[in-house]
């Protein structure tokens, strides 16, 4: 996969926050992973769990692959699916945003929507359904080692770089903790002392990309001695955030960056010194049919 679109995933720009940002002895870098091709971080484990997984031989050309996803995951996978020519089916809760669906579409992908009563836990138990009784192959981003291992190799390290090694607290929202546990890894490795933040909704709150998982759903790939620590955020935070982002900053983003953001902000108030990164996970424009910027 020579000179295709798939080489523009990772290398995004770490910006710095020149607005938000108040305290004069804390630099603030938010990491725009909108700029990958498929819109979101999603790409670095979608491209890995698929390369990874025909050459280690889990599938073939002529598998029928399944994936629960709440949105960026299924982008991602839907379009390194169709560099592959892979024939692939991507479950989502039916109050998904509408671009989301049409995106994946567009890919070529085949979308199957659940009820939003049962949210993404439940687009998970359809998938495993599919795979039980009818032999789909699930790539299991929530359990495969492919999903942290993009980050330690790609995410982790081009922090390191882009900071010069200077970079004192990572900032990331939670969901399969896939970005938070592959970036600790490589930081932790640099400089044991960098503090990971991860970022979870308070309790009752419903934040698209952030989760707080019931224990039998909790990822498998999720080390919680990757997490020095998880801070808690509500919707209306992270919605005024990622709308304070866009008017400020400049960055257009979805409600769980603006989560990430107001924990990075929080602890960027909070500091004598350091250097945050945040991660901004994906492109405000798969939210323009929600309510999120109305």
């Amino acid at each position: 996969m020579h000179n295709t679109v798939l080489n523009l995933i990772g290398n995004t720009p770490l910006v710095e926050s020149k607005k938000l940002n108040t305290n004069p002895n804390v630099k603030l870098y938010f990491k725009l992973e909108g700029h990958n091709p498929g819109g979101s971080v999603k790409d670095r484990p979608a491209l890995r769990m698929i390369k990874e997984g025909l050459e280690r031989g889990d599938f073939s050309k002529d598998s029928q692959l399944i994936e629960a996803t709440s949105g960026n995951t299924g982008i991602g996978l839907a379009m390194v699916a169709s560099m592959y020519d892979l024939a692939i089916e991507l479950v989502m809760p039916e109050n998904s945003t509408v671009e989301r669906v049409q995106t994946m579409r567009a890919y070529g992908a085949k979308v199957t929507l659940t009820s939003a009563d049962i949210g993404i836990e439940g687009a998970r138990d359809y998938a495993k359904q599919k795979v039980d009784k009818e032999g789909f192959i699930m790539l299991n981003q929530f359990g495969n080692d492919d999903n942290w291992k993009a980050h330690y190799e790609t995410t982790g390290p081009e922090i390191w770089k882009d900071t010069k090694g200077q970079v004192t607290h990572f900032i990331s929202s939670m969901g399969t903790t896939g970005t938070i546990t592959g970036t600790s890894t490589y930081l932790k490795e640099q400089n044991p002392d960098i503090k990971i933040v991860g970022v979870q909704p308070e309790e009752g709150a419903k934040i698209p990309g952030i989760r707080k998982w019931a224990p039998e759903y909790v990822p498998e790939i999720y080390n919680p001695n990757k997490v020095d620590d998880i801070l808690y955020v509500n919707e209306k935070e992270a919605m005024a955030m990622a709308k304070r982002l866009a008017k400020e900053e400049g960055i257009f983003s979805g409600m769980s960056s603006g989560g990430a953001a107001t924990i990075a902000l929080r602890l960027a108030s909070q500091l004598k010194s350091g250097t945050i990164v945040s991660i901004v996970c994906d492109r405000g424009d798969r939210y323009l049919s929600s309510h999120l910027f109305e």
